[in-house]
C-alpha cells in the first residue's frame, strides 16, 4: 500500500462496511439522521409531533386542533481517531490483503469504543423497570427476567415489530440452562446469526455483548427496546495517508465522529441485574 495508491473514499467506505458488521448496539438503533452530519460538533434537530386528540362525533361542526411539535437535539459530540504506520519492509514481506486486514483492525478498535458509548447511553437514557433495586438473576429466573422486560415494553405501548434485548455472556449462560429457551429460542433453523444475535425469546431478538454496562457494584444493565427508540449517526470524515519523513514507512490515519440520542425513553426497558459469585 503506497501513498500514491491510497484512495480516501475507498478506505472510508471499507471502514464503515466493517463497522456495520461489528456493531451490536448501533445496529439496533435507527439511522434516520445520519446523512445530515458533516463534522464533529454538528447538531441535528429532531422534530417530533405531539399526540393528536380523538373526540366523539355528534353531528356538529368538527374542531381542528393545531399540531404541537417538540424538538430534540442529536449532537455529534464524539470524535475518535486511529493512526498506524506500515514499514516498507513489512509491505514487501506481507501476504496479499494487507489493506483489508488493516481496515478490519481499525474498524474493530473504532467499534469497541462506539459500542461501549452507546450501551451506556441507552442504559442512562432508558427506563429503569426495577424501581431502583437490581434483580438477583439465576438460571431459575433468567427467563422470567426477559418476560419482565417484555411486559414493560407492552405497558409502554411499544410496537411488537423489531423488539430486541442485549444481555451479557453470564446472562446468556444462565439462559442456556432454561429448557424454554434451548427448545424454542435458539437457532433451530440454522439461520445465520450476525452482530451478536444468539436467538429469540418472548418476542425479542436476543443479542450478547461484552459491552453491557456494569456499575462499580457489579450491576449489569440488560437493555430491551426497538429501533425507533434511539437514533445513531456516524461518519468517517477524514482518512489520509502520508509518508513518514523520519523512516521508510507509510502512515495512515482517520477520524471517526458519531453521536446518539434516546428519543423515546419509554421504549427502552433497562433491567439492572446481579449474579451470584461464580467462585462460590
Amino acid at each position: 500500500m503506497a501513498v500514491t495508491t491510497f484512495i480516501p473514499e475507498i478506505w472510508a467506505a471499507r471502514l464503515l462496511e466493517h463497522l456495520d458488521k461489528a456493531h451490536v448496539y448501533a445496529a439496533l438503533m435507527n439511522r434516520d439522521y445520519e446523512g445530515e452530519i458533516r463534522n464533529a460538533g454538528d447538531t441535528v434537530h429532531i422534530n417530533t409531533i405531539g399526540d393528536i386528540t380523538v373526540d366523539d362525533y355528534d353531528g356538529t361542526d368538527i374542531t381542528y386542533e393545531a399540531l404541537s411539535t417538540s424538538s430534540q437535539d442529536l449532537k455529534i459530540d464524539q470524535a475518535k481517531y486511529f493512526a498506524f504506520g506500515v514499514d516498507d519492509i513489512e509491505k514487501a514481506q506481507a501476504l496479499p490483503g494487507l489493506v483489508e486486514a488493516a481496515t478490519q483492525r481499525a474498524a474493530y478498535a473504532i467499534n469497541d469504543e462506539a459500542d461501549a458509548y452507546l450501551a451506556g447511553l441507552l442504559a442512562t437514557g432508558g427506563t429503569d423497570i426495577t424501581g431502583g433495586s437490581a434483580l438477583a438473576v439465576t438460571e431459575a429466573n433468567i427467563y422470567k427476567a426477559l418476560v419482565q422486560m417484555k411486559v414493560a415494553l407492552d405497558k409502554a405501548n411499544v410496537p411488537m415489530d423489531g423488539r430486541w434485548v442485549v444481555i451479557d455472556p453470564t446472562a446468556h449462560g444462565l439462559l442456556l440452562q432454561d429448557k424454554r429457551f434451548v427448545s424454542f429460542g435458539t437457532d433451530i433453523n440454522n439461520e445465520r446469526l450476525v452482530n451478536g444475535r444468539v436467538g429469540r425469546a418472548v418476542g425479542m431478538d436476543i443479542y450478547v455483548s461484552n459491552n453491557v454496562p456494569v456499575s462499580d457494584d457489579d450491576e449489569y444493565s440488560l437493555i430491551a427496546g426497538v429501533p425507533m427508540a434511539a437514533t445513531y449517526a456516524e461518519q468517517i470524515i477524514e482518512t489520509e495517508a502520508l509518508r513518514d519523513i523520519a523512516t521508510f514507512k507509510d502512515l495512515v490515519r482517520g477520524l471517526h465522529v458519531y453521536g446518539a440520542k434516546v428519543t423515546r425513553a419509554a421504549a427502552i426497558a433497562v433491567l439492572p441485574v446481579t449474579y451470584a459469585d461464580e467462585s462460590e
